[in-house]
């Protein structure tokens, strides 16, 4: 039957432009750092400042071969931060796809979380073509000469290609996953119908939407075509992603494949979009970290660690 599109312009863009702003922080301890443009996963994007300092995490890199790397998609070296724990090989793979804001300091500091879990996580920035996301300090400016430029086509070749260079590198491809926040939560849907990965995590991601010519399909789309089962993680106050946008893709992956029918949803009624940024206002302490936990024990379930 005919499901309704949500168009990713207008009211309801603006609504998700608003649910990431940083807004004027008066927590006590809030600080501003500079993005820093050098080296990939260091400093926090400037759309993303001022930084919510007393609940920021920082993983520290003891006992992990941690930091930038590069490689190679039809001639373009893709950077990346990668993450794994030192020494170790036929190590589980993630791949840790980005907010909005690209690979900053909170995406590396993931990575390391799931190192330290015992997985070589990487995170390629999927925008790196199109410009540098971390320069940024409108997010509306940001979406449109960044983010909206970024073909589909292109980010599944640098997942491929990301899991790759994890596979030279210590990393089992055969034994992997994905997931993504916010504009990586899409992806993860997305990804999960390529038969790349066994299970993936997706983290407040766009369900539905308007198909575009770098866009073609949506979640929402290709639940007959999914391959690998999906846990998401969504919030009840979300304004950029309306609660009955979750029920029609539950909905949907009722009908849909094995691993779309194996799909599940969390809902937190308590937290809006980027709960699970624990360096902004957003962060939602609780379904944060039962989030994680949650996402941890997907992927052994479906045999990822």
């Amino acid at each position: 039957m005919p499901l309704m599109r949500h168009s990713q312009t207008g009211s309801d863009l603006q609504a998700e432009f608003d649910s990431l702003r940083p807004g004027e922080s008066t927590w006590q301890g809030t600080t501003r750092r500079t993005a820093l443009k050098a080296a990939i996963g260091v400093g926090y994007a400037a759309a993303t400042l001022p930084i919510a300092a007393q609940t920021a995490i920082n993983t520290p890199a003891d006992g992990l071969k941690a930091g930038p790397v590069k490689y190679s998609v039809n001639g373009f070296d893709v950077p990346a931060y990668a993450a794994a724990p030192a020494g170790k090989t036929g190590l589980p793979v993630v791949l840790v796809v980005q907010e909005i804001f690209g690979v900053h300091e909170y995406i590396a500091d993931t990575c390391r979380r799931f190192a330290k879990a015992g997985y070589y996580a990487i995170a390629p920035e999927l925008y790196a073509r199109q410009g540098d996301p971390r320069s940024y300090t409108d997010i509306p400016k940001l979406q449109a000469e960044v983010v909206s430029k970024v073909p589909d086509a292109q980010v599944m070749a640098d997942l491929d290609g990301a899991l790759k260079y994890a596979a030279a590198n210590g990393g089992d491809a055969d034994e992997a996953a994905i997931t993504g926040f916010c504009w990586g939560g899409r992806i993860v849907w997305l990804y999960a119908a390529t038969g790349k990965v066994k299970a993936g995590v997706a983290w407040y991601g766009r369900l539905v939407g308007q198909p575009g010519a770098l866009t073609p399909k949506h979640p929402i789309d290709l639940v007959a075509e999914l391959k690998a089962p999906v846990l998401g993680l969504y919030g009840g106050k979300d304004q950029g992603i309306p609660l009955d946008t979750v029920d029609k893709m539950k909905a949907a992956l009722a009908t849909g494949s094995p691993a779309a029918k194996a799909s599940q949803f969390v809902v937190y009624p308590e937290a809006g979009h980027a709960f699970h940024a624990d360096y902004r206002p957003s962060y939602v302490a609780g379904p944060a970290e039962d989030g994680w936990k949650r996402a941890l024990a997907w992927f052994h379930s479906h045999g990822i660690d």
